[in-house]
C-alpha cells in the first residue's frame, strides 16, 4: 500500500511539472492601467490591497511625434499619458509606499490625436534600436519596471511586428532594464494575425496577456465568457491570460452585474485565472474604484 502511494504521488508530481505554471495554479496579479484620459487620477488614488501584486500600466507611449498634427517616429517614443498628474516623482512614491506595486508603460494603444496609432516602422533594425534607445530613457526616468505591447493598427505585415517587439522585449530584458513584458490582443482577425505570429517566435520572452475581453459584444454571458477565455488560453498556450473589464461607459464584454467575478472565481477555482486587469484608472475614478477593490478581493483570498 505505502508504495502504492508513494508511486501515485511521483506520477501525480510529474504531471503537475509538465504543466505551465498558468495551468497549475492561479494567479494573485492585479493590473490597471491609468492616464490615458487626462482626468487628474494619480497613482495614490487607487486603493492597493496588500494581498495581491498590482502593476500600475501608464498609457501610452507611442512613436509618433507630440504635435498637433503627430507623424510616425520609426521606434522613438514619447510619452501621451498624463506626466502632470502621473509624474516621475509620484511614481517613485507609489512604490514606495506599497511593495507589492510594480509600474509599466503601454505601447501604441489605439489612437493618437484623432487618427490611428499605426505600427509604422522603416525597418526591422532601425525601429528596434530607436525603440530600445527612447524607451530605456522613459523606463529609468519613471522608474518603471516593464512594457506592455498595445498596438491595434498596423502598416507592417504579422512577422515584421514579430520581430521588432520580440527583440525589443529581448533586449530590453537582457540589459535588465525591465523584469516583464506584457501583450494587449483582442479578437479581431488583423490583431491576432499579428500578436498570434509574435507569440509564435517569442511568447517565451512575454510574460501577460492582457487580453481585452471587454472587445467582445455587451451582453456576453457568463458561459460565453468561459468559452472565449479557454479559446485565448488555447491561442497563446502556455501564456498567463488575464481576464478583464473596462470601466468606461457602456464597455462591451461580460459586466460585472452579469457576472464577471462569477466567472473569474470559476477560473481561479480551476486553476486557470492568470489576473485580472481594468481598463481605466481614469474612468474608475468617478465610482470611487469599486470594482478595483472586488478584483482585488477576489484575487488576495486564497482558494
Amino acid at each position: 500500500m505505502a508504495s502504492f502511494a508513494a508511486a501515485t504521488l511521483f506520477f501525480l508530481l510529474q504531471a503537475l511539472l509538465l504543466l505551465p505554471p498558468s495551468a497549475a495554479s492561479s494567479s494573485n496579479l492585479f493590473r490597471e492601467y491609468i492616464g490615458a484620459l487626462f482626468n487628474g487620477v494619480r497613482f495614490s488614488d487607487v486603493p492597493v490591497d496588500p494581498g495581491v501584486q498590482f502593476h500600475f500600466i501608464l498609457a501610452f507611449a507611442i512613436d509618433y511625434t507630440t504635435l498637433a498634427s503627430p507623424t510616425p517616429t520609426n521606434g522613438n517614443f514619447n510619452i501621451f499619458w498624463d506626466s502632470q498628474n502621473l509624474s516621475p516623482a509620484r511614481a517613485a512614491a507609489i512604490k514606495r509606499s506599497h511593495p507589492n506595486v510594480r509600474l509599466a508603460v503601454s505601447l501604441g494603444g489605439d489612437s493618437v490625436g484623432g487618427r490611428s496609432a499605426n505600427f509604422t516602422p522603416t525597418s526591422v533594425d532601425s525601429w528596434v534600436d530607436n525603440a530600445v534607445s527612447s524607451l530605456t530613457r522613459i523606463i529609468k526616468q519613471y522608474h518603471l519596471d516593464g512594457i506592455d505591447v498595445d498596438y491595434e493598427h498596423f502598416e507592417a505585415d504579422p512577422d515584421t511586428f514579430a520581430e521588432c517587439v520580440g527583440r525589443l522585449v529581448t533586449r530590453l530584458k537582457r540589459s535588465g532594464v525591465i523584469s516583464f513584458a506584457s501583450i494587449a490582443p483582442f479578437d479581431d482577425a488583423e490583431v491576432q494575425r499579428h500578436y498570434l505570429a509574435l507569440w509564435k517566435k517569442y511568447g517565451k520572452v512575454i510574460d501577460y496577456v492582457n487580453f481585452q475581453f471587454y472587445a467582445y459584444d455587451a451582453g456576453t454571458t457568463v458561459s460565453q465568457f468561459l468559452s472565449y477565455f479557454d479559446r485565448q488560453k488555447s491561442n497563446y498556450r502556455g501564456g498567463r491570460i488575464l481576464a478583464s473589464i473596462s470601466t468606461e461607459t457602456n464597455p462591451g464584454g461580460l459586466s460585472p452585474q452579469n457576472g464577471f467575478f462569477r466567472a473569474c472565481k470559476t477560473l481561479k477555482k480551476q486553476g486557470k485565472l492568470g489576473g485580472i486587469f481594468i481598463w481605466a484608472a481614469d474612468s474608475s475614478k468617478s465610482d470611487g474604484f469599486r470594482y478595483e477593490k472586488q478584483a482585488q478581493s477576489l484575487l488576495s483570498v486564497s482558494s
